[in-house]
């Protein structure tokens, strides 16, 4: 995602509705307990799907390479974390050689060889682990890697990256039709968009225009982080039937929270990846960041916590994400 490139919920009432995966450490769930007024939903995972059956060879179109031929889906390496979900609801987890670390955060990757970082990948350790094909967007890089990739041979195909919700069903189905499984992907696609049109449908129905900031934060690593247009959180949000603070205030991408943008925001809720929260020291931390006190969440502790790849990928899980952020914020 953009966010790692611009870089790499009174008294002792704290109202939050928090998205907490299955895997959340115990000090959270007993923080979240602590909560009145909280609505806690488990993050929906990618079910085991049933093994698939490939109908190879198949040509396919790769962003800005071609056609690409795929004979062979024995050992498929995902460059990224939207890619290996797909891959996995496809059904062809057992091909799955490795996986970046956006992909490694996904509880059918457990187990599975990591490859680094998708912008910052080495062919060599890819190549040792002899892939069949590689699937990826167009963050993957640096792009001398993806080349050296593609000079050994290796099918290597590129789709589209994706920057509003539409967009996830055309990635499902062009990684399905990659991998030769166009029906399986088409199934998958068409459920997802029936999600993402219920969710839409039913944010249009609430009344109200909350304001919401959507925050990365990794902890002492980087400064918190404010997102705006182009960040994967404003697509969502504004699906929401919500205003995006940080896109309203003009920011591209993500830029540092200040005391001034936190106030000048002015957000009703705070949007953060669970793992964010948890850098910080659990929702307690994230409104102790500048300026948070001082705004309309902060003063009535209103966080959103939602898995990191739910919110982040454009995928299978982007019409449940939708649906869960939207009952978050109208309820």
């Amino acid at each position: 995602m953009r966010m790692r490139n611009s870089l790499r919920l009174a008294a002792a009432v704290l109202s939050v509705t928090a998205f907490a995966t299955a895997c959340g450490s115990d000090s959270d769930k007993k923080s979240d307990a602590k909560a009145d007024n909280a609505a806690a939903t488990g993050a929906s995972t990618p079910g085991a799907a049933a093994p698939a059956k490939p109908e190879l060879p198949v040509t396919v179109d790769s962003v800005g390479g071609g056609k690409v031929t795929v004979k062979d889906v024995s050992r498929i390496i995902p460059l990224n974390g939207d890619v290996a979900e797909i891959v996995f609801a496809l059904g062809l987890a057992d091909n799955v050689a490795a996986v970046d670390s956006s992909g490694g955060i996904l509880p059918e990757a457990k187990g599975k060889p990591q490859i680094g970082y998708q912008r910052s990948l080495n062919a060599e350790g890819i190549v040792a682990l002899r892939p069949s094909v590689i699937v990826a967007t167009p963050d993957a890089g640096p792009k001398t890697v993806i080349d050296q990739l593609q000079a050994t041979g290796t099918p290597v195909v590129i789709i589209p990256k994706g920057d509003k919700l539409a967009d996830a069903a055309v990635r499902i189905e062009a990684v399905a039709k990659a991998l030769g499984v166009p029906a399986k992907g088409k199934e998958i696609a068409d459920k997802t968009n029936t999600e993402i049109a219920a969710a839409k449908l039913k944010a249009e129905k609430s009344t109200g225009k909350p304001r919401v900031a959507f925050l990365y934060m990794r902890g002492s690593e980087i400064p918190p982080q404010l997102g705006g247009r182009g960040s994967r959180g404003d697509i969502m949000i504004e699906a929401a039937n919500a205003v995006d603070a940080g896109v309203e205030a003009g920011v591209n991408g993500f830029k540092p929270l200040t005391p001034e943008a936190a106030v000048t925001a002015k957000p009703d809720f705070i949007l953060a990846f669970t793992k964010g929260v948890e850098s910080v020291g659990g929702p307690e931390g994230v409104f102790k960041l500048p300026g948070l006190a001082q705004t309309p969440a902060g003063a009535n502790k209103k966080l959103v916590i939602m898995d990191d790849s739910e919110l982040g990928n454009l995928g299978p899980r982007t019409g449940q994400a939708l649906d869960k952020l939207v009952t978050a914020l109208h309820g």
